[in-house]
């Protein structure tokens, strides 16, 4: 069995020299490449990310992609604005998450994940039937690039997901759990949640939160080792599961007291692994 490695999220940008840069001087060499912008899904970007890649000899473990149009991360608005959900945004959801997976392979990378969004809880719901349909093309899209795509979790309870995914029915599904996010949202405990889909998890963000105290907002991030995951059981049932991919570090802040969190959150990790 391979050992767990660590990774930290990075945000593509035009310089991603020195976005590679920084990675390393941080110590770390695996990363999971955000985007949001489908007009950096370039050939030149590619070329540039794949020459920075190999300099400074960093695995890109997935390519996290973003879509268009509004996204409201609350519990009011969030239902009807975030990801292939909401049918009025589906369609051109849906190219973006093709145009990123062809991107993806672009960059070499077999994991394409992204928010799906709120998906709804009665399978029955015509909503619910669309987005099956919605994910399924796009799925479909990313086997033939010969990579997985992987839902990002937090916004459905695990029985909601695993459903889904076996409604969808294609074999290149998998999971980028966020056990933050399912506290976040109040959907789970992500230690009990791998009881659920353990076997479809396939990526992992370091993240950690606390479960909301208002039905209107989503619950706080916190630091690692401050909010409520249990993060040595956590890894304890990641390991009995045989997972072997990344712990992509995510601190959804920005300065200095990101990278101070990022490297007190990656000792914190190591000492677990």
């Amino acid at each position: 069995m391979g050992e767990i490695e660590l990774g930290l999220k990075v945000n593509l940008s035009e310089d991603i020299d020195r976005a590679f840069a920084k990675l390393t001087e941080l110590d770390f060499y695996n990363c999971q490449l955000d985007c949001w912008q489908k007009e950096l899904f370039t050939a030149e970007n590619a070329e540039r990310i794949n020459r920075a890649k190999k300099r400074e000899k960093v695995n890109i473990s997935a390519f996290w992609c973003g879509w268009p149009g509004p996204a409201h991360w609350n519990f009011l608005e969030g239902p009807v604005t975030l990801g292939l959900v909401p049918e009025a945004y589906q369609f051109a959801r849906m190219r973006v998450l093709k145009k990123g997976s062809d991107f993806a392979k672009k960059i070499g990378v077999g994991r394409l994940v992204t928010h799906v969004g709120f998906i709804p809880e009665n399978p029955n719901r015509e909503k619910y039937k669309a987005a099956v349909e919605a994910v399924k093309e796009v799925a479909a899209h990313c086997a033939r690039n010969d990579q997985q795509f992987l839902f990002e979790t937090g916004q459905e309870t695990p029985v909601t997901l695993l459903r889904f995914i076996q409604d969808v029915g294609l074999d290149n599904l998998a999971i980028n759990l966020d056990p933050a996010n399912l506290l976040m949202y109040g959907k789970a405990n992500p230690v009990d949640a791998l009881d659920v889909f353990g076997e479809y998890v396939a990526g992992v963000h370091a993240k950690d939160g606390a479960y909301p105290d208002s039905g209107d907002q989503l619950g706080p991030e916190k630091p690692l080792g401050e909010g409520q995951v249990d993060f040595p059981a956590l890894i304890a049932r990641l390991k009995d599961l045989g997972y072997e991919n990344t712990l992509t570090i995510e601190r959804e802040i920005t300065g200095p007291q990101q990278i101070k969190d990022i490297k007190a959150g990656s000792d914190f990790l190591q000492n677990l692994l």
